[in-house]
């Protein structure tokens, strides 16, 4: 276990955080890997050993790229996020989930949730690594994956915008009720991530909260590699 890294978690500016979520559906987070660690990441995409699947997005039409979902057990500092980020979210998701008026709460331990994922029969995992090259991009969307799904989700931009890439910007959308399209491009940096909504949201309306509809995707990329790395804290069915 990284203590660093796991400290730098527990000691970000939550109360900050949680009003971005509450104000934009996703908030930036200070840098969470260093390059040394983006790359240990991205040099072990062509390691087929360490994945379940991959998918070309183009056969599905999801876009054009590639992702491969992690097999457990989950590289160590993939399994450290997700373990680290899980419980300050969960109290936000618990929040949102009573204010939506929902009888969903989430449990304060990573393993807990998984035990309701697995229990609900979702047990494969679903942090994944996605790979763009020019001419790559990724629709707009939404990770659900099964009946239970946790909703905050986190990436990480594994590549340095500039100069190992350009365009490919990261992109949120929300939708009101009887509001136009709201869109969002979110600047990272390498080892940067952004927490983002994963389906829908609590919003403060004049007569309490209404649910606003959130999806994300990747713009296309001009040139060069870009790599990111998801954390999704529900298991798949």
């Amino acid at each position: 276990m990284n203590e660093t890294l796991t400290n730098r978690i527990a000691s970000m500016d939550w109360g900050a955080l949680s009003d971005a979520l509450d104000d934009r559906g996703f908030c930036m987070t200070d840098r969470l890997l260093d390059a040394d660690d983006c790359r240990l990441l991205v040099s072990a995409y062509g390691d087929e050993s360490a994945y379940r699947k991959t998918i070309a997005m183009g056969q599905h039409v999801y876009g054009e790229g590639e992702y491969k979902y992690y097999r457990y057990p989950l590289p160590p500092i993939v399994g450290q996020l997700r373990q680290a980020f899980y419980p300050p979210l969960a109290s936000i998701a618990n929040r949102w989930s009573e204010a939506l008026n929902l009888e969903t709460t989430y449990p304060a331990t990573l393993e807990g949730y998984l035990r309701q994922c697995q229990q609900n029969g979702q047990r494969r995992p679903t942090p994944l690594i996605l790979h763009y090259e020019a001419g790559g991009y990724n629709r707009l969307h939404q990770d659900l994956y099964g009946d239970l799904h946790f909703p905050l989700q986190l990436a990480i931009l594994l590549s340095r915008p500039g100069r190992d890439f350009s365009g490919g910007e990261f992109l949120l959308t929300e939708q009101r009720p009887r509001v136009q399209t709201r869109a969002h491009v979110v600047p990272l940096t390498q080892g940067q991530g952004v927490i983002f909504a994963v389906h829908q949201r609590p919003a403060q309306g004049k007569r309490g909260f209404y649910r606003v509809t959130v999806r994300h995707g990747v713009g296309e990329l001009r040139s060069g590699d870009r790599y990111t790395l998801g954390i999704i804290f529900h298991d798949a069915a």
